[in-house]
């Protein structure tokens, strides 16, 4: 068997998302969220927009799709935008662990996003911030009821 401490590093979080808004954690896919928070296990992490939707007693709604098959995932975390118009691109942004800290990297989204009091991206533009732990995390325009904190765990 593994040494033990490796398989605790493994499967530890090395940061986690808390979310901020009642629609922030609708968003989050059934099984990634416990006690409010998206554990972050890896870098980058990616996070983007579900894209399936169906129609449910006369209205479109956006479902989570079950990922099958061997292709390599987009995104670590698909959240579902539930909200006209959408919030969130399909690849919004991600989040990256650097030797000074984090770096929250927006991947060319059409809304944008806002980390602090900082805003990046938009337009398809991309762009980068720098994140530290509290920092809130506003993914897509500024009215955007998509909204999570960023806790370290360094």
């Amino acid at each position: 068997m593994d040494d033990k401490q490796t398989i605790l590093t493994l499967l530890s979080p090395k940061a986690a998302l808390k979310a901020l808004t009642p629609q922030a954690e609708r968003a989050v896919p059934d099984g990634m969220l416990a006690a409010g928070l998206i554990s972050i296990r890896h870098f980058p992490f990616r996070i983007g927009r579900e894209s399936r939707g169906a129609i449910v007693d006369g209205d479109f709604a956006r479902t989570e799709r079950p990922r099958f098959g061997e292709h390599k995932p987009k995104n670590d975390l698909y959240l579902i935008d539930a909200v006209e118009p959408l919030e969130i691109s399909r690849e919004h942004f991600q989040i990256e662990s650097t030797a000074e800290g984090y770096l929250l990297v927006d991947r060319g989204s059409a809304c944008g996003t806002t980390v602090g009091r900082i805003r990046i991206g938009g337009s398809d533009t991309g762009g980068s911030a720098p994140l530290k732990d509290g920092d809130t995390i506003a993914i897509g325009t500024e009215s955007t009821p998509y909204r999570f904190a960023f806790i370290s765990l360094r």
